[in-house]
């Protein structure tokens, strides 16, 4: 029996990284293939943890999912967007990520078995899986090297000059002091560190670059 999704939830779907660019006739084909799913979640319901998971990717179709990665490690997925990658094809689940409902949410599944099938057959959906992991790489390389630079200021300049080229960034003082594993006094600092060496310019929640080889140099 095929995933029954709204016309909202279908929406999301076809915005999701996995199925951008996507025809409609191939989203409601594989809401039909064996094993895929949607389910709801209330508010403060695991949806993932470790030695509780599923070799499936997860598409958020409506709501908010918090992603706990320690206690230091705090996002949210909003409608539209993914998880799962990294448990399908490991022998073990990734240990320290809890996925919990924020809002009341639902969540299409497609089993391991089919996201291999579609893979093998769809070449837009393998050329846009293959991006979105180019990105989650990079993404995570920028962390680990954010984690290594001993000093706020060094953290601070890393995260900025991970971002677009020329591109004013903006950023929640409180969600970007829990991402580098700072103090908000310490980020303050940091901040006005920047600031008045002359390589950023903060105006409210957002940041501009105006020195990117000085910022560079704080690495």
């Amino acid at each position: 029996m095929a995933a029954e999704l709204t016309g909202d939830e279908l929406g999301s779907l076809g915005r999701c990284p996995f199925f951008r660019g996507a025809e409609e006739d191939l989203l409601r084909r594989i809401l039909s293939l064996p094993g895929v799913s949607a389910e709801g979640f209330s508010p403060g319901e695991t949806v993932y943890q470790p030695h509780r998971f599923r070799r499936c990717l997860g598409f958020l179709l409506s709501g908010q999912v918090q992603v706990t990665n320690g206690p230091l490690s705090v996002s949210v997925l909003e409608a539209g967007e993914l998880f799962g990658a990294a448990a399908l094809y490991n022998d073990l689940p990734d240990y320290a990520t809890t996925l919990t409902a924020r809002t009341p949410c639902r969540i299409l599944f497609l089993p391991q078995e089919e996201v291999d099938r579609l893979l093998g057959e769809e070449a837009l959906l393998r050329r846009n899986y293959l991006r979105y992991l180019s990105g989650r790489i990079r993404f995570l390389s920028g962390r680990l090297q954010a984690v290594a630079q001993t000093g706020a200021e060094g953290k601070l300049a890393r995260y900025l000059l991970s971002g677009e080229e020329a591109a004013p960034m903006h950023v929640s003082a409180t969600d970007l002091a829990r991402r580098l594993g700072l103090s908000r006094a310490s980020l303050y600092r940091a901040f006005d560190a920047l600031e008045k060496a002359g390589l950023i310019r903060r105006e409210g929640k957002t940041v501009c670059i105006l020195d990117r080889s000085g910022l560079e140099g704080v690495l």
